[in-house]
């Protein structure tokens, strides 16, 4: 089965700098560009991320005093049109015409990847309907850099961005967050933090977290505890400023007690065999099949011997 892309570069048309030196940028495919782009050290552009700004039709985003920050940095004019929560319904039927005539769009969000907590969505879904090609840029995302320093599980994970702001709808999310079995990450802003770790750590427990600040940037800071540690230490805390990340271990698996064991081997044994009762309260349980196989037979000992 053939792809459904083709090389998102051709040709040789347009220019940025880099390190003072003015270098060539190819000409766009016609489509929709999804440039991730830094999320604080303008050094963590991606040379692919420069030359398909510096050589799109357009450059949509969500603020262009940001964007234009990147964009004056490494000296590239393209045209930019900001594109957010409040403009979207009326500015998005204007980017599908440009598209739809040929041109090359290219989406960046104020910082790290976009689709992540931004309005880039509905274009993207609007251009996929429209048969517009769509090609993605990847690069810098403020939740996988905290969670990349973090030190806690990664192989699961599951991203909530921001919480409610209402102390009931938080609550209620929380509850629904609480059994899921991965770490989860959060974006978080300075004056809600103490209120969220603590809003957290009433309904996940007291779990190994981390709260990371300021990630790539000058002040970056990196906080490792619990959660209980955190909201307490952040409750007395002058306020946090600047962009935050909060990442939150799973669920930690309560361990059955010996009595645990014992109540569920003596239920298992009165109609299955030892090999059997093992099996089931070990799966039962998440207990080494050995360690259960040996109770199971210790138990099974002691009753024929009450028995004779």
């Amino acid at each position: 089965m053939r792809p459904d892309f083709s090389p998102s570069i051709v040709g040789v048309e347009h220019s940025y700098l880099l390190h003072g030196q003015r270098l060539t940028a190819p000409s766009l495919q016609p489509g929709l560009h999804v440039v991730a782009t830094p999320i604080g050290n303008l050094q963590d552009i991606t040379l692919r991320a420069l030359t398909t700004l510096a050589a799109a039709d357009l450059i949509v985003c969500e603020d262009t005093r940001v964007t234009s920050r990147l964009t004056n940095h490494y000296g590239i004019s393209a045209q930019l049109l900001a594109y957010n929560d409040h403009n979207a319904p009326r500015v998005r039927p204007q980017i599908l015409e440009r598209l739809t005539s040929g041109q090359g769009v290219a989406l960046v969000s104020d910082a790290g990847t976009p689709m992540v907590s931004d309005p880039g969505f509905k274009l993207v879904r609007e251009a996929i309907e429209a048969d517009i090609p769509v090609f993605a840029a990847p690069g810098p995302s403020a939740a996988l850099a905290a969670l990349a320093v973090a030190g806690l599980p990664t192989d699961r994970f599951f991203f909530e961005g921001f919480l409610p702001n209402k102390d009931g709808a938080r609550a209620n999310r929380l509850a629904e967050l609480k059994t899921i079995p991965a770490t989860l990450i959060f974006y978080e802003s300075g004056p809600r933090l103490a209120d969220s770790l603590a809003a957290m750590a009433t309904a996940l427990g007291d779990r190994a977290a981390t709260v990371a600040r300021e990630l790539t940037k000058a002040y970056e800071t990196v906080y490792r505890g619990t959660l209980v540690s955190l909201a307490t230490d952040f409750a007395i805390a002058d306020e946090p400023k600047g962009e935050i990340v909060v990442v939150v271990g799973p669920p930690v698996e309560e361990k059955a007690s010996a009595d645990d064991i014992e109540a569920s081997l003596a239920a298992a044994l009165e109609t299955l065999s030892v090999k059997d009762a093992a099996a089931a309260v070990s799966a039962r349980l998440g207990l080494p099949k050995r360690d259960v196989y040996a109770r199971a037979v210790e138990m099974a000992s002691e009753r024929r011997s009450r028995a004779s």
